[in-house]
């Protein structure tokens, strides 16, 4: 009788066995989407030259792009290539896509100081994951010609390009085992320590005093970055211990264009008078946002 009962349980499970699990897993396609590049000309061909790129591999899943579009601004998201983590997953969660591409594009006419005008037609594109809204990459593929229609060509090049392909796929496939990774270290990890309050009142009523840095650093404005004039705020969540040392840093809105990297590279640079509750160091997370704007020319 037992024996009976012991196959039968095993015929039951076998179909279902983990190796099959792990297979369909690895079958599965990644759904992504491709927003607009803006309303240009330019930018539809781009935005529309990216997602056929992207359609090529057959690890993924293009959504389809107007239905995408359609479900991010129902849902009242913007795509935007400066977001807080939690915008970026508000507009991912709207798509329904695991990751999703958003950017710009245009075709400028330039008159340099020195030199006959040409035409810049360049892409800035970001790769972000709908999960955890973190900005996986971004690339600014820029490229100069004599006419507008020359420039675009190379542009269009690119984005069609097998090294283009590679290089999001890449991303994606990094980020999924980034994701699983801090799935998992979230269950072993201990609890967040606490929070700041927003204003030094609420702190003061809370019996705490807020930590201050011993001197104020402020992130370079990376080459990166002025060459595409950008202007963005980054934010970043950074844990001090009862030393008031840096323990961690977290970007929590990204710009891209290198300014979360010199932000990052800056703010574990500093150090801090440490948060105090009735006279008692203490560990405690801080937000710290950083302006940046394009210097004067």
């Amino acid at each position: 009788m037992c024996s009976r009962l012991c196959f039968l349980i095993v015929f039951l499970i076998s179909p279902i066995s983990p190796a099959s699990i792990f297979s369909e897993a690895q079958e599965r396609r990644v759904p992504v989407a491709v927003l607009g590049f803006g309303n240009s000309g330019i930018g539809r061909l781009a935005s529309e030259t990216l997602a056929a790129n992207l359609e090529s591999v057959p690890q993924l899943f293009i959504l389809d792009r107007d239905q995408a579009g359609s479900a991010a601004k129902g849902a009242g998201h913007i795509a935007s290539l400066n977001m807080s983590l939690q915008e970026a997953r508000g507009l991912g969660a709207a798509i329904g896509s695991d990751y999703y591409i958003v950017g710009d594009a245009q075709t400028l006419r330039r008159s340099p100081s020195v030199g006959p005008p040409y035409f810049e037609s360049y892409a800035s594109v970001f790769l972000v994951s709908s999960r955890t809204g973190r900005l996986l990459i971004w690339q600014r593929p820029s490229f100069r010609a004599t006419t507008m229609v020359a420039a675009e060509k190379l542009l269009l090049a690119d984005l069609s390009s097998g090294a283009t392909r590679s290089r999001n796929l890449v991303a994606i496939r990094q980020a999924q085992g980034d994701e699983r990774m801090r799935r998992e270290m979230a269950i072993e990890r201990a609890p967040l320590i606490e929070a700041a309050p927003d204003d030094d009142e609420t702190a003061h009523a809370e019996g705490l005093r807020l930590p201050r840095p011993f001197r104020r650093l402020y992130p370079p404005y990376p080459e990166t970055a002025a060459s595409a004039e950008v202007e963005a705020i980054v934010d970043v969540l950074v844990d001090l211990d009862i030393n008031g040392e840096v323990s961690n840093a977290e970007i929590a809105r990204w710009a891209g264009f290198g300014l979360d990297e010199a932000t990052i590279e800056t703010v574990r640079q500093l150090h801090f008078f440490p948060a105090m509750r009735n006279g008692t160091p203490i560990p405690l997370r801080v937000l710290l946002r950083y302006n940046f704007r394009k210097p004067p020319k």
